[in-house]
């Protein structure tokens, strides 16, 4: 079975966790097969899509994503902050991309993984989108740096 392996990030969005406490997880070794490569970047392990945590000895539970998400991303363009960027000059980040309950605003994406673009003026998305991407749950998303 081939592996697939991501970073920090990357587990951080698969397990609904920040950043750093994947790396707090990592730094006890709590995190299944997870590595450093030659650049000293972390590789972690993916078993049925997410990253597997090894439970703690004492404590409470972990509340992490145990599973892969069923749910689809859907991503699209905010044209009110285009619009508002236009006339005042500002540089707000103008792509939305939501995922469950979950909303993050960003300048620009690099999508892994099987996607779609849909319009659909007659049903648009509850925010008013009649034209956004669908991106399948096991896609990966890496946000763009400004």
């Amino acid at each position: 079975m081939k592996r697939n392996f991501v970073q920090t990030t990357q587990a951080s969005s698969l397990l609904n966790i920040c950043p750093q406490r994947v790396r707090q997880l990592l730094a006890q070794g709590r995190i299944k097969g997870a590595f450093k490569d030659k650049k000293g970047f972390w590789q972690i392990p993916l078993f049925w899509g997410v990253p597997q945590i090894i439970p703690a000895e004492r404590g409470l539970k972990g509340t992490w994503r145990k599973r892969l998400i069923k749910k689809k991303t859907f991503i699209h363009v905010r044209q009110d902050r285009l619009r508002h960027n236009r006339k005042h000059g500002t540089n707000d980040p103008v792509i939305a991309i939501r995922s469950g309950d979950r909303k993050t605003f960003c300048h620009g994406i690099t999508i892994e993984g099987i996607c779609k673009i849909i319009y659909s003026p007659h049903k648009p998305k509850d925010c008013g989108a009649t034209l956004w991407l669908e991106i399948e749950p096991t896609s990966i998303l890496k946000e763009l740096a400004t």
